[in-house]
C-alpha cells in the first residue's frame, strides 16, 4: 500500500469523529485566553489517543509532542483555537450557544483538522523520522497571543526545522490549498484617540471646543497620510472604525472617543505610519484648543513565508490531493495573522484552505466551517509533515 492510500485510508476511519469534534468545539465558543473548556476537550482527545502533552505555558494552550522511531527534524504544526465576540445568524443544530460569540474565523476547523493530523500522525509513528510538535493556540484574535506563546518556549526542546499552520478562506473550492512565497499577509496596529475639547449649548459653539469638530477635522487628515506620504507602491490603509461622542442633539459634549487600525506589509511604512497619525493628531488639536490621549499598539508583524516550503507545500498538495487543488496568490492579503511570530524565528509557510467559492466570508455573522475541506486539510497537514522530514 503507498503511503498517500494509507493516510488516505487512515484519514477517511476518524472522519466522522472529527467533524462531530469541530461542531463541538462550534457550539462552544470562548474568547481569547478564555478557551478553558475547548482546550479540555483537545486535551482528552489527544490523551485518549495516545499523544504526550506539555504543562500549558498560557493557561488555555495545548502543546503535545509525537516522537517518531527514527531520529530527525521537529515540524511543528500550528491551529488557533479562539472564536471571536459576534452574534451567529446561522440556525443549524450546532450553531453558537452562547450570546454574543462565534466562531466566525474558522478555528473551530483549523482546531478539528490539527486533531485530525494527531491521530493519523500518531498511527504512523513507525514513518516519521523526527518528531511533531501540535499547538493548539489560543488568542490569535485581537490579542496576538502566537508572540506570547512563542516568548514562552513553547517551540523550545527541541526547536523545530519547520512550522506550519492552514487557515480557512472563502472564496476558493473546498479543501483547495492556497499560499504563495513572501509575504502573505500585513502588520496592524491599533489606535485609540480621546479627544478633551470643552462642551457646552449647542446654541453657543463659539464658547466650546468642539471635540467632535476636532475629530472630524482628524478623521479627514488622516485619509491624505497614505495618499499623500507614502510611495503607492507600499500598500498601507489607515480606516477610523469608531467614532463616538455626545448624547443629545443640543449639547457639545466634553470628550469623544475614535479607534481605528493600520495595515502594512513593510515595518519602515509602518513606522512611518505611526509617527504621522500622532503629528496630525497633536497638529489639529493644538490648532483647535483641545487636548488628546493617544495610544497605539502594533501586535501583528507581518507573515512572510519561505518559499522553499511553499514550493514544498505546492509539491504536497499536488501529489495528495491533485495538481487542480494548488492556487497560488497573485496578492497578499492585508489581514493579519499572529503565525507571523513562528515565521519571525523559523521557516516555514503559512496557507488557507479554501472552504467553498460561496462560502460566506470571515468574521460574517452567517459563516461556518465547511466540514467538506476536513479532510484534505488533514492529509496535507500529515503529508506535509512527513514529506518535510525525509526532504535533505
Amino acid at each position: 500500500m503507498t503511503l498517500k492510500k494509507k493516510i488516505e485510508d487512515l484519514v477517511d476511519r476518524i472522519l466522522p469523529e472529527v467533524i462531530a469534534l469541530r461542531r463541538t468545539i462550534h457550539r462552544n465558543p470562548e474568547l481569547a485566553g478564555s478557551e478553558l473548556s475547548t482546550a479540555a476537550l483537545i486535551r482528552n482527545t489527544l490523551i485518549a489517543n495516545g499523544l504526550e502533552l506539555l504543562p500549558p505555558f498560557l493557561k488555555t494552550d495545548v502543546v503535545g509532542i509525537l516522537k517518531g522511531k527514527r531520529d530527525g527534524k521537529n515540524i511543528a504544526l500550528r491551529a488557533d483555537i479562539d472564536a471571536l465576540p459576534m452574534q451567529e445568524l446561522n440556525n443549524f443544530p450546532y450553531k453558537s450557544s452562547v450570546d454574543g460569540r462565534m466562531h466566525a474565523c474558522g478555528h473551530d476547523g483549523h482546531a478539528a483538522m490539527l486533531i485530525g493530523a494527531a491521530m493519523v500522525l500518531i498511527k504512523l509513528r513507525d514513518e516519521l523520522k523526527g518528531s511533531v510538535r501540535f499547538v493548539f493556540q489560543p488568542g490569535e484574535e485581537i490579542a496576538a497571543m502566537g508572540k506570547d506563546l512563542v516568548d514562552a518556549g513553547a517551540l523550545k526542546n527541541p526547536e523545530p526545522d519547520a512550522v506550519f499552520a492552514i487557515h480557512a478562506q472563502s472564496g476558493y473550492p473546498a479543501g483547495s490549498i492556497i499560499s504563495r512565497p513572501g509575504t502573505i499577509m500585513a502588520a496592524i496596529g491599533f489606535l485609540k484617540l480621546k479627544i478633551i475639547g470643552r462642551g457646552g449649548h449647542g446654541s453657543r459653539p463659539e464658547l466650546t471646543v468642539d471635540p467632535i469638530l476636532v475629530g472630524s477635522r482628524i478623521v479627514e487628515s488622516l485619509q491624505s497620510i497614505v495618499s499623500r506620504n507614502i510611495d503607492p507602491q507600499d500598500p498601507a490603509v489607515i480606516s477610523i472604525c469608531r467614532f463616538e461622542g455626545g448624547r443629545n442633539a443640543n449639547v457639545i459634549p466634553e470628550e469623544v472617543i475614535l479607534e481605528g487600525t493600520t495595515r502594512f506589509f513593510d515595518n519602515k511604512v509602518g513606522e512611518q505610519i505611526h509617527r504621522l497619525i500622532e503629528q496630525t493628531i497633536k497638529g489639529v488639536c493644538l490648532a483647535s484648543g483641545a487636548i488628546y490621549e493617544f495610544d497605539y499598539k502594533q501586535p501583528y508583524i507581518p507573515t512572510v513565508n519561505d518559499s522553499v516550503y511553499v514550493e514544498a507545500a505546492r509539491k504536497v498538495t499536488e501529489k495528495y490531493l491533485g495538481s487542480n487543488m494548488w492556487f497560488e496568490m497573485e496578492r497578499a492579503l492585508l489581514g493579519g495573522e499572529d503565525f507571523a511570530f513562528y515565521l519571525r524565528d523559523y521557516p516555514g509557510a503559512f496557507c488557507f484552505i479554501g472552504i467553498g467559492e460561496d462560502s460566506p466570508a470571515l468574521h460574517n455573522p452567517n459563516f461556518d466551517f465547511n466540514d467538506e475541506a476536513i479532510r484534505n486539510g488533514i492529509i496535507y497537514l500529515v503529508a506535509m509533515t512527513l514529506e518535510t522530514m525525509e526532504a535533505n
